[in-house]
This record gives structure tokens, C-alpha cells and sequence, in this order.
């Protein structure tokens, strides 16, 4: 029996892929693959999407008519540095909301 655990011994290989090389290259290569959809299907959309509200509220004037993230209507009457003006309803109602929270436009004046 000697001569089979022998042989056996011989046969098998002496140790795994050594550390540092390939092998653990090939570990990280699933993560960086997830990272990098993950990056072209959540994040880079969103960035576009921030960047396209960012120019549309630059944009807007008075007599705009905008909606809240709250989901109010109104019609922009001032522009102020952080907010707007917005004026709701038919009583003449003026509130003030901050620039944020205009989340779509309506119709442009």
C-alpha cells in the first residue's frame, strides 16, 4: 500500500494557483463586472436626468406654469434666487416654493 499513497501523492498537484496572480484577478472580475452595469443602468440615467431638471429650472420665467413635487399647479409670477414665487388657484393665492421642489413644466409663457 505504500506504493499507491505514493504514486497517489505524486499525482495530485502540489498547491493551488499561487496567490497574487491571475486566480485573484479572476475573483474581482464578477465584482468589477457588476459595478460597471450597475454604473451604465442606475447612475449614469440619473445624472442625465438631474442635469435636464437642473436646465429646465434655469429656465423658467414668469408666467410659466409649473408643477410641485407636491403636485399643486400654479403659474410662476416672481423669480427670487432660491425659490420662485408661484401663484395657485383663482383667489390670487401666492406661495413661495423652493427651486427643488418645481418638478415638472407645464406650459411654457
Amino acid at each position: 500500500m505504500t506504493k499507491i499513497s505514493l504514486l497517489i501523492a505524486q499525482a495530485a498537484p502540489a498547491s493551488p494557483a499561487a496567490p497574487g496572480g491571475a486566480g485573484s484577478l479572476m475573483q474581482f472580475l464578477p465584482l468589477v463586472l457588476m459595478f460597471a452595469a450597475m454604473y451604465f443602468l442606475l447612475i449614469a440615467p440619473q445624472r442625465k436626468k438631474q442635469k435636464e431638471h437642473e436646465k429646465m429650472l434655469a429656465a423658467l420665467a414668469a408666467g410659466d406654469e409649473v408643477v410641485t413635487a407636491g403636485g399643486i399647479y400654479g403659474e410662476i409670477t416672481q423669480v427670487k434666487d432660491d425659490r420662485f414665487v408661484v401663484r395657485i388657484g383663482h383667489d390670487n393665492v401666492k406661495v413661495e416654493i423652493g427651486k427643488g421642489f418645481i418638478s415638472a413644466l407645464v406650459k411654457k409663457a
